[in-house]
């Protein structure tokens, strides 16, 4: 009887779930804003904790905004193709602000803090590449309607570049233009890290004789390298991309990431100028008191952007358009582990290391062109070894007839499909050749 009442308790967990948030939140604050207060009390109520309260109270304001949203989606957890995403995108409010908050509080190990943040910078990135690759591989073919749009032509600064064909290339371009963000970030992070514990990093110094500058730099290219290719991207599909309103999300992302990198590019040229010296009043050799105020300039900064960023991402990452009658289906612990499989992260990322050492192998070996056949990175699994309920066709090869290629609809995003090695190995260098021996490199 009692473990009947339990399961049926935790079967009703859509009616519970909300409540045990609102009530969870409201114990907290209660508890923690007067410790807060009582601390900031004994310490003479400094500017320095008044600031910290000050951006305490957006937090406080921003966390449950996007939590609350968070829980919605998994209540109505109906497309996870699309949802798995847009929870992740959401998740960048609370680590954001808790991140910048903890850095008020401990600005000597705002490294740390900063490399988080960063990481989860290019994390987010890649989950909204995800999130547009899926939404348009929903109902068709991506790469079949990019062959029959007319050609995207690069932007400026870069028009003066050859155009990425429509279709296989373009997408495969615009998809490894932003992956390559995914790695560069949180490598340049830990090189940070290491750098400073060698005492050569030198934050907020731009002389050639410390890393800081060539960091900036790097990161610097490779955002702006994912930016691009997003923003292509939605060039080419914005026909397609109408029905989801892209141009709010598109501008969430693209506010928090890149407001927040050229925000603190700004306040390290600053000091380096003197002028944040000069607003606080602080002596210019007092080096590690201007990386502390710098520090938790830009914390404070980002912790009232939290709080507005919130608040749009509510609107543009609503889960009211997967409310559905049929939702009830999905189970509490089903949605939950959902939410925290990256899987299809590892797998994205080996395809991308794939690409890049075959790219490079090949520029050794001379051969400058990368030939494939559409929907290859992530179909090829499909095509070996078909999926017992996988709609696609059981492509075969008759000894006696040419090979023949079905077109099927791309599988760019898809969360069950997965590119082993062995078939990369057993594919790729076949079709490579092959391609360099005929005179059109097109399958």
């Amino acid at each position: 009887m009692c473990s009947r009442a339990v399961t049926s308790f935790f079967s009703q967990w859509r009616l519970w779930i909300r409540p045990l948030f609102i009530t969870s939140y409201v114990i907290l604050v209660i508890v923690l804003v007067p410790l807060l207060i009582i601390h900031s009390l004994q310490n003479g109520f400094t500017k320095s904790d008044q600031g910290t309260l000050i951006a305490g109270g957006f937090v406080l304001l921003a966390v449950p905004i996007s939590i609350w949203q968070i829980t919605q989606h998994i209540v109505h957890y109906t497309k996870p193709s699309l949802q798995k995403h847009i929870i992740r995108i959401l998740w960048m409010v609370p680590i954001y602000a808790l991140n910048a908050w903890i850095g008020l509080e401990f600005p000597e190990q705002s490294i740390y803090m900063d490399s988080l943040r960063e990481c989860y910078e290019a994390y987010v990135i890649y989950n909204f590449m995800k999130y547009l690759l899926n939404y348009l591989n929903e109902d068709q073919d991506l790469e079949a309607v990019l062959e029959t749009k007319p050609q995207v032509n690069h932007l400026f600064p870069l028009c003066c570049m050859a155009p990425w064909e429509m279709g296989r290339e373009f997408v495969h371009n615009c998809k490894h233009g932003i992956l390559q963000y995914t790695l560069v970030r949180p490598l340049t992070t830990v090189i940070s890290m290491i750098c400073d514990l060698c005492g050569v990093y030198g934050e907020s110094d731009f002389s050639p004789d410390v890393a800081f500058p060539y960091m900036i730099a790097i990161n610097n290219l490779s955002q702006f390298v994912a930016m691009y290719c997003l923003v292509l991207f939605y060039q080419a599909n914005k026909t397609e991309l109408k029905p989801m309103k892209p141009i709010g999300k598109f501008l969430c992302i693209k506010a928090v990431v890149f407001f927040s990198f050229f925000q603190g590019v700004i306040i390290n040229i600053l000091v380096f100028c003197g002028v944040i010296s000069t607003i606080f009043d602080i002596d210019k050799t007092d080096k590690d008191k201007i990386k502390i105020i710098s520090s938790k300039l830009q914390d404070f900064l980002i912790c009232i952007e939290m709080f507005l960023a919130a608040i749009a991402h509510h609107y543009s990452f609503s889960y009211r358009p997967f409310v559905t009658s049929h939702d009830e289906s999905t189970s509490c612990l089903g949605s939950f582990l959902a939410m925290w499989d990256v899987s299809d992260v590892k797998r994205d990322i080996s395809e991308h290391l794939g690409v890049v050492g075959s790219s490079f192998s090949r520029r050794l070996r001379g051969k400058s062109m990368y030939h494939m056949a559409r929907g290859y990175d992530e179909s090829t699994r499909l095509v070996t070894e078909p999926a017992p309920s996988s709609s696609a066709p059981n492509l075969t090869i008759e000894p006696t007839e040419p090979p023949s290629v079905e077109i099927r609809p791309s599988v760019y995003g898809s969360l069950e499909n997965t590119m082993t090695s062995a078939s990369m190995n057993s594919e790729t260098e076949p079709l490579l050749d092959h391609s360099e021996e005929t005179s059109d490199p097109k399958v």
